[in-house]
């Protein structure tokens, strides 16, 4: 019988936590010190579509910016999958060996990092912030909208057999060597899609999937990007998953 990897057989040695940003101006800077506490280990990249709030602007006027916060700036609005894919071929490029989802608006808890981060040392490639596994955990959600969620994950673990409470989660740490195994191009959604067709992906290429239960809590400052188009988009991709 093959041991349980330990903690210290896996370091996780440079952790760089990925913040896609499209009009955060208001509540980056808190984001960042909020992050950048959690661990001296943690870097943070923003990837921001030029804003025109000045979320950029904000970024660059935090103390550590230059030194553990870096700018990844593109010429417009260009989507979640899109930034995603963006951040990890420059932590790729960079030598970080994990990197962690993160939303902009602290609905995720930059004080989980820790815990995603140990679950990627016990063993995992994939540490995926659970919002229903074991129950509910969400906060200050409307029930149209943790309905919406719901049916969205339920539905994509049905069709896909894709082994997760919660699929569409964007708040996970990922080990660079699984990501490597992928076809990064491949993943073509943009809107929360995208975590659905990452983590299917994950799975298929045999990465180590363990989901750990965190607390979402809707967000404090500025508006939801969610719109109708986005959920259409993944519907449609959970639908082309279920072909393969």
């Amino acid at each position: 019988m093959v041991p349980e990897p330990t903690q210290s057989a896996n370091p996780v040695a440079r952790p760089l936590v990925i913040i896609p940003t499209y009009n955060e101006a208001e509540g980056i800077a808190a984001v960042l010190d909020r992050t950048l506490s959690v661990s001296g280990l943690l870097e943070v990249l923003v990837v921001d579509d030029a804003s025109p709030d000045g979320t950029a602007a904000r970024v660059r006027a935090q103390p550590a910016y230059g030194q553990r916060v870096h700018l990844l700036e593109r010429g417009g609005k260009q989507g979640l999958g899109s930034a995603y894919r963006a951040g990890f071929a420059w932590a790729d490029e960079r030598g970080f060996d994990a990197v962690i989802e993160m939303d902009a608006d602290l609905s995720h808890d930059p004080a989980d990092i820790p815990r995603l981060l140990a679950a990627l040392e016990s063993g995992a490639d994939a540490a995926i912030g659970s919002r229903y596994i074991g129950g509910v955990r969400v906060i200050n959600w409307p029930m149209r909208r943790l309905l919406l969620s719901t049916s969205a994950t339920t539905f994509a673990r049905i069709v896909t057999r894709l082994p997760l409470t919660d699929a569409t989660s964007g708040f996970k740490a990922l080990r660079m060597d699984a990501l490597r195994r992928l076809d990064r191009q491949a993943l073509q959604a943009q809107g929360y899609g995208f975590q659905i067709e990452l983590h299917h992906a994950l799975w298929r290429s045999g990465a180590r999937l363990v989901e750990v239960p965190i607390i979402f809590t809707e967000r404090r400052e500025g508006q939801t990007k969610m719109n109708t188009s986005i959920a259409i988009e993944a519907f449609l991709r959970v639908l082309q998953l279920s072909l393969k």
